[in-house]
């Protein structure tokens, strides 16, 4: 998979919600009612990131979760990159 540019990068991020590109990897926060919500969410999440092969690095604080996306074999963002930041959406969307 090919790594994308920077104008690739801010094409893509244009078309989702609270996405940086920050430090070669793009990243977001999600906040949640309780940390029952947020762990909920993170589960779900887990599921598709293992359906689509690609994982997040990720981290939890009671109630709020932070996202960092990026395709270590491309040593930067993909497509792939993408595809799961959508999913992503979608399911604290769907929550």
């Amino acid at each position: 998979m090919e790594k994308f540019t920077d104008k690739q990068i801010q094409d893509y991020l244009s078309q989702l919600d609270g996405w940086e590109y920050v430090d070669g990897a793009i990243e977001t926060t999600f906040e949640f009612k309780d940390f029952k919500e947020a762990f909920s969410v993170m589960t779900r999440i887990a599921f598709e990131c293992e359906a689509q092969g690609h994982h997040p690095d990720w981290s939890n604080v009671y109630k709020t979760v932070n996202i960092r996306l990026n395709t270590h074999d491309a040593n930067g963002v993909t497509e792939k990159d993408f595809v799961l930041a959508r999913s992503i959406e979608d399911i604290v969307e769907s929550d």
